[in-house]
């Protein structure tokens, strides 16, 4: 996740939006990713991403949207300086556990901001494709998502099914501390998985950064 410098707007018309996009295309590729899911809205960016065998990819990823955003919309404003707040927020999701409970929060975040009364109404989503309302190269079909039916119809309307659902109150919560702390995603025997893996603390203890063990 990644929001606007002060919460400033960062796409103003159609075109902004559709250039973001068009760049989530071409840097996926540039950089072997697959998003999963994402929702641009007027001041704030939510993307699920999957790096690949280089998780550094992520961070190339995300520099570069930013970094040509800025340009494009400086080019446009004639102004300068930074678009962005900062580095973006990110959490290590669990996919067995989570992934599909986070798609459903990036694309419900219009409809919780009251822009839309359906997440299909909105479309500068990955919701869309996912029921088969639309073609939309910037995205990828996760493991989880292929795994709901036999065919893509079946698919399509499960995760229609899934989505429109109410959301429990805590997974709210949870997916969003995650975020805004940089923490995991998952439980904790997925957490102390990766903790072995990485060789750094990722257990949920609070603000703060992951510490080297």
């Amino acid at each position: 996740m990644q929001r606007g410098h002060n919460r400033q707007v960062v796409f103003a018309s159609d075109d902004d939006f559709a250039y973001y996009r068009r760049n989530m295309i071409f840097f996926k590729k540039e950089f072997g990713c697959k998003i999963y899911s994402y929702c641009l809205m007027s001041n704030h960016v939510h993307l699920i991403v999957n790096p690949g065998d280089t998780p550094e990819s992520l961070s190339l990823l995300m520099k570069r949207l930013a970094g040509r955003q800025t340009r494009y919309v400086n080019r446009l404003e004639k102004r300068s300086g930074s678009l962005w707040e900062g580095r973006f927020k990110s959490s290590i999701v669990s996919s067995n556990e989570y992934l599909l409970s986070c798609c459903r929060y990036v694309e419900l975040n219009p409809v919780r901001a009251g822009m839309v009364e359906e997440p299909s109404a909105y479309k500068w989503s990955s919701f869309a494709k996912k029921i088969g309302m639309k073609r939309d190269p910037a995205v990828d079909y996760d493991c989880v998502y292929t795994a709901l039916g036999n065919s893509a119809a079946e698919r399509q309307q499960a995760y229609e099914d899934y989505v429109v659902q109410t959301i429990p109150e805590e997974e709210i919560k949870l997916i969003r501390a995650s975020i805004q702390r940089n923490q995991v995603t998952g439980g904790n025997r997925f957490r102390e998985q990766l903790e072995r893996k990485l060789k750094i603390r990722l257990s949920n203890r609070g603000p703060g950064r992951p510490r080297k063990v």
